[in-house]
Parts: structure tokens; sequence; C-alpha cells
């Protein structure tokens, strides 16, 4: 071999006769079974070729694959090693100019195929196993460094490794790798076939480059497909977390897209599949989320919540019998199956949302609003015609369970930022809803983003505290853009806290939320001007048939009495407290009552007007005092319209008073001011009419109105009309 060597690097135009002699050598000794001869060729051929790397050294190269690949052609297993480990030294030189005609698809097709041995002898087996991964682990080697020789990428060789590789991981024992980050093999599981093929998967996925990362994903699919293993799913979230934790960080959004896309097309699938998929997707999301994502964010929730509706769709079909375009899977196990799905999907939504950057986050939170259906209204872009009622409610909880999960955590500086009029005016619409769980959602969500100082969990629960410092609440003074935030959406905010106390169909946690609410305003949102509207809100709510709600358990009386004064908020010992403090406490004896809007309209009940009501009262005071409870009684809209038999209003009066409404809701008080002041002089002549009315004697009475008050014997009342230009009092 000595005197071999130095003569082919002595001549080495002599190569391309040596090693033709060789290979005729080598071919003759392994038809004949001569072994011995056959090991002592390869030997030659592997010193000759570590030893001369010049230019003419690759017409040997070509004897020498050629002998190779008679090795593994052989039926005996030691030959198939020996021609193995031959090419794998092969691999490891690097050669001075690529050869572009030279093809590996004989190799990467033999080394496949002995990556499924199926010898009976179990050690012989694992040997060829091992020499197939150490082969195609050579050939990527070889190959992938070449930019302008890609065909190891093409599909037709892929197919044939990913699963190859993808086979032998599948009898990994090492339950400790599948746990975070997986760990590179140690050299004593170097000859662990497991090991190898997820040593080898990482170093092909590690060298994958934008314009072949595709082809390396895609039979990852097909071989979970082919295997089912999407239930149980253990094998794909492994997979997964390697290609995750392999590929350049550039391209993890190429993963999440090829996710997507098998999702789309595993929709018909059993939903334990659809649900195995979608939590690959949230492990995958969860890894790219510390890096890049690319421009897949909303293409992300987008699919998401389109296999949100179809889950409710098909699990709407089997509530209703079961329909073409469902799955064929019993009712029962179905019904439980598609929960898990739906799930699934909250869970990667949530997720998925809580990683991602404010900014984005605020996109998120405006795009799953713009899902959720509101009854009456065409803006949402979900499609919700084939769900019915109760579908529609699931999808509905869905979303807003969704929006739950992406707003927790969030903090924003100021309220406008979390709570803009485009993302404000759709979130309270549910709040409307004949339904307390979704109302129970919607304050849940105004929770996360009004907590900024994370003072709920020191709320929870109604209850009185005697000193309020020991619960070390946490809060800023309140900044210009909260101020002006209040000045714009207060009313709309109590005026939905009011209206969601008097829903029949409250439960225990709609009182508790809503009291959470009124807290949270207090200490996040409140000047002095929102503290006495919250405390008119407050007095209003007591007057409400669901105040006892408000009342701490441990405080509730046995037997209660409607004017037992010790359960109200009495207004002259506020007044006393908030006077002392500063406040203005004028505005205190004007009674809170919320105006009727044209959103009442999207909340499919029967008549949020009937819910409104005017309060008359027969007392002096509108609050309760000291010394007795005011007796006041509500009359309903429906019941005024009997008793007085009115017309149904105009519509152009109906536009004209819901302007005036928002105006005062969302105008700047000092525009408010500033117009109310040029209409004083109108103003002082309207009240010396009214004054001039209650001195001359009164024209007939246009009806009388019957009001019980508390006790009291019946009362008939005149009603009388006045009109003026633009004044309409009753």
């Amino acid at each position: 071999m000595e005197k071999l060597t130095f003569y082919a690097v002595s001549a080495p135009e002599k190569l391309d006769r040596i090693g033709s002699y060789l290979a005729e050598r080598l071919s003759r000794d392994v038809v004949r079974h001569r072994s011995g001869y056959v090991l002592i060729a390869m030997e030659a051929l592997d010193q000759l070729l570590m030893a001369c790397h010049s230019q003419s050294i690759k017409p040997f190269v070509e004897s020498f694959l050629h002998m190779v690949a008679k090795l593994l052609e052989s039926g005996e297993p030691k030959l198939q090693v020996l021609g193995t480990n031959s090419f794998v030294k092969f691999a490891n030189i690097e050669e001075d100019t690529p050869s572009y005609h030279r093809r590996y698809d004989f190799f990467v097709s033999r080394f496949s195929a002995m990556c499924h041995s199926c010898h009976s002898d179990p050690e012989i087996r694992t040997e060829i196993r091992i020499a197939g991964i150490r082969g195609i682990q050579g050939v990527v080697r070889k190959t992938v460094n070449d930019e302008l020789r890609a065909t190891i990428w093409e599909p037709q060789h892929m197919d044939k490794i990913v699963p190859s590789l993808l086979f032998n991981m599948q009898k990994i024992e090492d339950v400790d790798s599948r746990i975070g980050p997986p760990s590179s093999p140690t050299a004593d599981k170097e000859e662990n076939p497991s090991v190898l093929a997820e040593n080898c998967f990482r170093e092909l996925l590690g060298r994958a480059t934008f314009g072949n990362m595709n082809n390396a994903v895609r039979p990852v699919f097909a071989h979970l497909d082919h295997h089912r293993l999407w239930d149980p799913n253990e094998f794909a979230v492994h997979c997964f977390k390697i290609i995750m934790y392999s590929i350049q960080a550039q391209y993890s959004h190429h993963v999440i897209q090829e996710i997507l896309g098998h999702l789309d097309a595993c929709k018909k699938d059993s939903p334990r599949v659809r649900a195995g998929i979608i939590q690959v997707l949230l492990e995958a999301v969860a890894i790219a989320a510390k890096g890049s994502i690319g421009p897949t964010v909303l293409e992300v929730f987008n699919t998401l919540l389109k296999h949100l509706r179809l889950s409710v769709e098909f699990e709407a079909n089997d509530l209703h019998g079961g329909s073409a375009s469902s799955v064929s899977v019993n009712t029962g196990p179905k019904d439980n199956d598609e929960k898990i799905v739906q799930n699934a999907i909250i869970q990667t939504i949530g997720f998925f949302g809580s990683n991602l950057p404010d900014y984005q986050r605020s996109e998120i939170m405006m795009f799953i609003m713009g899902k959720v259906p509101v009854f009456g209204t065409s803006t949402h872009t979900l499609d919700v015609s084939q769900l019915g009622d109760l579908g529609t409610r699931r999808i509905q909880i869905m979303l807003l369970r969704s929006l739950l999960m992406v707003t927790s955590g969030y903090k924003a500086k100021t309220i406008v930022t979390a709570l803009p009029g485009s993302f404000l005016d759709p979130l309270l619409s549910p709040s409307l809803m004949e339904d307390y769980e979704l109302r129970q959602l919607v304050l849940e969500v105004m929770h996360n983003l009004m907590d900024r100082h994370d003072n709920r969990a020191k709320l929870r629960g109604i209850r009185i505290i005697p000193d309020v410092a020991d619960l070390k609440i946490k809060r800023e003074k309140i900044c210009r853009q909260d101020t002006s935030f209040m000045k714009k959406n207060g009313q709309q905010l109590y005026r939905h806290i009011y209206l969601g106390c008097k829903e029949e169909d409250n439960v225990q946690k709609n009182y508790e939320l809503l009291y959470t609410s009124l807290a949270l305003i207090t200490i996040e949102l409140a000047n002095e001007e929102v503290v006495i509207d919250l405390i008119r809100l407050a007095i209003a709510l007591q007057l409400t048939s669901s105040c006892y709600c408000f009342v701490p358990p441990d405080r509730l009386p046995k037997s209660l009495e409607k004017h037992d004064k010790n359960l109200y908020f009495l207004t002259n010992k506020i007044a006393e407290s908030l006077g002392g403090s500063g406040y203005g406490i004028e505005r205190l004896s004007v009674p809170y009552v919320p105006q009727v809007t044209d959103e009442d309209r999207l909340s499919r009940r029967k008549s949020i007007v009937d819910t409104v009501s005017i309060q008359v009262d027969i007392l002096p005071n509108n609050v309760p005092s000291d010394d007795m409870v005011s007796n006041t009684e509500e009359i309903t809209f429906e019941a005024l319209k009997k008793a007085i038999d009115t017309n149904v209003m105009e519509e152009q009066e109906k536009e004209k008073r819901r302007l005036v409404i928002e105006k005062f809701q969302k105008a700047p008080f000092e525009e408010i001011a500033a117009q109310c002041e040029s209409k004083a002089n109108l103003l002082h002549d309207r009240l010396a009419q009214i004054l001039e009315l209650t001195i001359r004697p009164p024209p007939s009475p246009s009806g009388t109105l019957t009001i019980t008050s508390g006790h009291a014997q019946y009362q008939s009342v005149p009603v009388y009309e006045m009109k003026f230009p633009d004044l309409c009092v009753y």
C-alpha cells in the first residue's frame, strides 16, 4: 500500500487506471464471495482516496462510487456496512471543485432502504439501520454544501430521506429528550439508531435554506398521516420541536404556514386528529414566538378562527342529527372530541396572542372582536349562517374566550390604547345579550384591559373592608388621556354596568364581576368627577330589584325589609364625607338614569327599552336620607305609553334625541359648556314659561297616571303636555 500510494501520488494521471483495475478485481471477488479480497480492495481504494487530492482524482472517484454501489447491492450485511463506511469517508473529503454531473440517486434509495431493514437477527438489523442512517448523513454532508447542485433537496429525495429518519426516531426510548429543546446525542449513544437518526434529521434541517425548507418539512406530515401519529401526538410534537429548534429562526414562519396548510387539508378528519395538529401548532408557535414569526400572524389567527367555526358547525350538525358535510363519527364521543378541538384552538390563540408585542396584540384584539357575531348586525366577518342560534352562541363564547386569553397580561400605558372606540363599542355589545356567560366574558376582558396594576386579586368577592389601606392597592395619578377617555366613554361604561345589574338571569359571578368593574374604574380611572358619577350609579343600583346581591353574605340579615336604611347608601352621609374632602357634591342630588341608544337593538332582546325606567319620586329627595328611605316606584316605558295613550315617536325626533344623547356622552365638556352658555337666554325664557304655567290655572289634563308608592294608597296624578318649538316635556 505504501508503494501503491507513492506511485499514485507521484503519477496522478495513473489514478484512473488504478481505480479501474481495483474495481474489476473487487467486482469479481464480490460475485465469488471472496470477502477477504473484497476487504483488501476496499482498503486500498479508501487509502488512495484519502491520499490523493489532485484534479485527476475525479475519474478515480467514479470507480470508487461504482464499487461502493456494488457492495450496497450485495445481500451480505457485512459488505453493506463496509460499503457504507467507505462512502462516509468519501463524504468527509472536501473536493476542490464540485462535480455537477455526479448524482447520488442510487445511494439515497439504497441507504433509505437500509434504514427500514427487517433482518431477522436484531443485532444485524440494528447494524444495517445504523449503516443506512450514516449513509444518508454522508449524502447530506456531501451535497448540501454545493450551492449550485441542490438535487438532494428535490422532493423525490426528501420523500425517501425524511421518512427513513423518522421511522428510526420512532423507536426512541429516552423520554427525557422530548422535554424542552432536543438535546444532542452523547458519544455512548452514537450506536443507537433513534439517536443517530435524530442527529441526522437535525443536521439536515439546520442546512435547509429559504428555497428548500418546505421540501424538507412536507414529508413529515405524510409520515405522520400514514402512521396515524396525530392521535396520540407525542411523537408529532417531538418532531416539530426538533424542526423549530433546528431551522434558522427567520424561517420559522414557513413551518407554521405548512402546519396551517395541513390543518386545512385535514379539516374533515376526525376531531382528535385535528386537535393533535392544533397542539403541534401550539408548540411550534411557542418556539417561534421567541424569535421571528414573520408575516403569518393574521394568517394563523384567521385559520384558527375558521377551524373554530367549522368545529362548532360539526358539533351543531351532530346535535341536529348530523349532515352530509359532517364527519362520520358517533354523536356522543364526537361532541366531546369537538370540544377538545375548540379548547386546543383557544389555547393556541391565547398563547400566541399573549407572546406578541403590544402593537401586534392590539391588532389581533381588533381582528378577533371583528369576528364576534352580534345579532342584528353584519359587521362581523365570520360566516355563521349555517350554525343556528345555538351554534352562534357557542361561537360567540369561543371567540370571547379567545379574546380573554389574548388580553391576559396586556398592560397599556393609557386606557385609550387598550380600549379605543373602535374596540370598545363592539366589545360592549355582547354585554347586552340575554346570556349571562357572554356578559361574564365581556366583563373579564374589560378587567384584563383596565387592571394595569394587578389589583384584581385583591378585589375578589363582594365584602365590606373596614380599612381599604389593608388591601395595599397600587395606583397612579390619573393622566390626561385617561381623563379624556372617561369624559367621552364614562357614561357608556356606567350604562352597561347599570343594565348588567338588571338582567334576570344573572348569577353570583355576574354581580361579583360588576362589583369588580366598579372598583377597577375607581382605582384606575377615577378623578373627582368620576367618583361622583360612580356614587350616583351606586345609589341608582340600590334602587333596583337586584341590589341585595351586592350585600356581603356575612352581613345579609335573615329577613329583609325594603326600607331598612342600614342596607342603603345614605346621600346625606356621603355628602358630608365628600364635602369635607373638597368634592363638589351638587350633582349627588341628580338621579342617575341611563339613556336608550341604538346600540340596544343589537342585543336581540325583547326590548331593552323595557329595562330602562323613569324613577318618579313622591318625596322631595331622590335618594334615601337618614330619616327615611325615599319611596320610589319604577314605571316602564311600556306602562307609560298605555297610560298616556301616546303615539310612537317619529323617526326624525328619535334620531335628533339620539344625536343629543351621543353628544353629551362623547363631546368634550368645554364644547358642551360653550354651547350651553350661548343658549342661556333661550333657557331663561323657557323656564319663565314653565313658572308662568304653575301660577295660572292649569289646562285640562291630557290623562292621568296611577302610581304605587310603597305601602301608600294608589294616587291619580294629572298629566299635562307642554310643547315648545324645540322642547317637549311631560
